[in-house]
């Protein structure tokens, strides 16, 4: 157990995919580093963002949230930072968490040191940092029944439809925080997922020396398939696109990096055989399981995702 709480894992992602998966990681080690998108342009955080010139923090806030002390201290000062007002006014559908990240940037410019006084008040375990040293922007190319499409924006590029033939970030050559960096080459484990494929998990790649590291890397990765419930609904980004088709988007954006494991709930095993097909092409075994809190969720059950990591990452250390 001791060699478990030990392994230094990097979570990648964002929003309340990247949020589930640090709360499964929490029992397994407190040595987990959550690497957050830094792109979100809607709500809250798109407002801040176009007022400061900062960071989007809602992303940032629920990873912090979500890596709270488990005491009354930490849980108590989770829900404080999470709380959202509900006015007629400016304030209306702000979280203080969000207001109290802009502060910290407006005193300070450095995002990091912001984000670790904050994870300091909620007594975080482990540290949560930014992708990128600057805010950036999603523009995606689709192919629709009409035609070619390109849609910029975090929100607007999760909800598009079409096929996806491009996708990168802007600035185009936004560089990684050096404390990212550090992270990835000092893990023993990596995950990607769940989440926004196209908005929260594939712009991990786009960052160059983000991706560099998460190639060379000797820490085993694990990706985690997103929950498909209603493939053919309207809005969906998954419609249209298999387990296996967001595999091979990967594989698209980093060519040269390995994938251990890839973690299925196993409603969205469609053809077997094609999606190991696929996890075999990223040098990975595939893992089945029952992941949903109930029939039709979107929505992992915690209990049941630490359960599958912890078994993956005990039994490595066993073999």
């Amino acid at each position: 157990m001791n060699d478990l709480m030990n392994q230094k894992i990097v979570a990648l992602g964002g929003g309340h995919g990247l949020a589930a998966t640090l709360s499964a990681l929490r029992p397994i080690t407190e040595a987990i580093t959550a690497v957050v998108t830094v792109a979100d342009n809607g709500g809250s955080s798109g407002r801040l963002r176009d007022e400061f010139a900062i960071l989007p923090p809602g992303d940032l806030r629920m990873a912090l949230a979500a890596l709270c002390s488990d005491d009354e201290w930490g849980r108590s000062w989770s829900d404080i930072v999470q709380y959202r007002f509900s006015s007629e006014g400016p304030l209306d559908g702000h979280p203080i968490g969000n207001l109290l990240l802009a502060a910290l940037w407006n005193k300070d410019p450095d995002p990091v040191a912001g984000l670790d006084r904050v994870a300091g008040l909620l007594r975080v375990v482990g540290r949560v940092l930014p992708m990128a040293s600057v805010p950036l922007d999603i523009e995606a190319t689709f192919q629709t029944s009409v035609g070619r499409v390109v849609v910029r924006g975090q929100k607007e590029v999760a909800t598009a439809k079409g096929k996806l033939e491009s996708l990168k970030i802007l600035p185009e050559n936004a560089r990684s925080r050096p404390e990212v960096l550090s992270a990835l080459a000092q893990a023993d484990w990596i995950t990607m997922g769940p989440g926004s494929w196209f908005s929260s998990v594939l712009p991990h790649l786009l960052v160059e020396d983000q991706c560099k590291a998460l190639v060379e890397s000797s820490a085993k990765k694990i990706i985690i398939l997103n929950l498909d419930a209603h493939p053919s609904s309207v809005g969906d980004e998954y419609a249209g696109y298999t387990a296996e088709d967001h595999l091979e988007l990967i594989t698209r954006y980093a060519s040269h990096m390995r994938c251990e494991f890839v973690i299925a709930d196993a409603s969205v095993v469609r053809d077997r055989f094609a999606l190991e097909t696929a996890t075999s092409r990223l040098g990975g075994r595939l893992v089945v399981a029952d992941l949903r809190i109930a029939p039709g969720s979107v929505h992992h059950d915690i209990k049941k995702l630490t359960s599958v990591i912890g078994h993956i990452i005990n039994e490595s250390l066993i073999g």
